[in-house]
C-alpha cells in the first residue's frame, strides 16, 4: 500500500484492497463480498487509492 498511514484520517481503523485493486478506508471492520470489502452499515468508509488488482485481496484486510 502506497499512502502513508499517517496522512489518514484518524477514524479510519481497517484498511482493505478489492479484488480490482482499490484500497479503501473503513471506521469498522468491513464485510466480505464476491470480490470486495463493504461497509457493514455502521461507519464510514473512504476511498483510498488505486493499485493493481489484487488476486488475493481477501488476505489485504488488516487493523490500523
Amino acid at each position: 500500500m502506497v499512502v502513508d498511514r499517517d496522512d489518514l484520517p484518524a477514524w479510519i481503523e481497517w484498511l482493505a484492497q478489492d479484488e480490482n485493486g482499490v484500497w479503501w478506508g473503513f471506521e469498522c471492520e468491513p464485510n466480505e463480498g464476491d470480490c470486495y470489502w463493504y461497509e457493514n452499515e455502521v461507519g464510514r468508509y473512504l476511498k483510498l487509492e488505486k493499485g493493481d488488482k489484487n488476486p488475493a485481496w481477501r488476505m489485504s484486510l488488516q487493523r490500523r
